[in-house]
């Protein structure tokens, strides 16, 4: 189901709590998403009154991976909407895993981006050595006929809670096409299947704080997830239902990490840093 063909999307009714609606309500599948690499369902849900649009991804639908075991991207879509939450950000729609009408996947509120003439302008490519007041650098890029562009994201405090995030879980596939700026300022990220690996696979758009200081509220942050990941602590047992020991003990010591160091990551070399295509 192309954009275009979408029925609108449904705002949750008022009152209704969308994480209970995704969990308890009556999924029914109105299109598939044909864009996605995976199976990635249009649907509605409903329960005790309250319905919203929200996107369904069944485990049957997963394309196996090479790098990461299979049938495991929904429950790591799950994981990072926990680590989000806990964050305090709110940079990922609420999102569960339960049985669905093609089995267990992962069911996520629907968000409604705004309208490309409405919405900031959060990547570009610009002509030039060095990005512009406001911007930041991610590197340089093919462009066709033998010329190149500078890459460029917007110099935004909500982009950068965002790399901050994607630190922690390991996104190995932060895309411009994957950033969903919302209604009222509000931005969002979205498809993280590729995620919490164990060893570093960091790939994404985000790279302009690279090796800068990180913000106060990033300190507090992170050390706040350190404390919720000790053993026993809340988000460490939602996590280890999810993902493996491994990667959860990999959560904790990339946390640590970035509250040792005080800076954002910067590429590894050992693993393209920038995921392909760019959108």
């Amino acid at each position: 189901m192309p954009a275009s063909e979408r029925i609108p999307a449904r705002p949750v009714t008022a009152g209704a709590e969308p994480v209970e609606l995704l969990t308890h309500g009556e999924v029914t599948v109105l299109g598939r998403i044909r864009e996605a690499s995976n199976a990635v369902l249009y649907c509605t849900v409903e329960h005790e009154g309250a319905s919203a649009h929200c996107v369904y991804k069944p485990v049957a639908g997963e394309r196996p991976l090479w790098d990461f075991p299979d049938g495991t991207l929904a429950q790591r879509e799950v994981a990072a909407y926990e680590v989000a939450q806990a964050t305090g950000w709110d940079l990922v729609p609420p999102t569960v895993l339960r049985d669905g009408p093609h089995g267990e996947g992962m069911c996520q509120l629907w968000i409604e981006p705004l309208p490309q003439d409405e919405a900031p302008e959060l990547l570009a490519l610009v002509d030039g050595e060095e990005p512009d007041e406001g911007w930041k650098a991610v590197g340089f890029a093919e462009v066709g006929e033998g010329r190149t562009a500078l890459l460029v994201h917007a110099d935004d405090p909500r982009l950068r809670r965002l790399a901050v995030l994607d630190a922690v879980i390991n996104n190995s596939d932060r895309k411009g096409g994957h950033l969903l700026p919302a209604p009222g300022g509000k931005l969002y990220g979205i498809d993280h299947g590729v995620t919490f690996h164990a060893e570093d696979k960091l790939r994404t758009l985000l790279w302009g704080w690279a090796g800068e200081p990180l913000t106060g509220e990033a300190v507090e942050v992170l050390a706040a997830l350190a404390r919720e990941l000790a053993e026993g602590a809340a988000l460490a047992g939602r996590l280890v239902e999810l993902i493996t020991p491994a990667e959860v003990a990999a959560v904790r010591d990339r946390v640590a990490e970035l509250l040792r160091s005080g800076v954002h990551p910067v590429p590894n070399g050992s693993w393209p840093a920038i995921p392909w295509p760019p959108v």
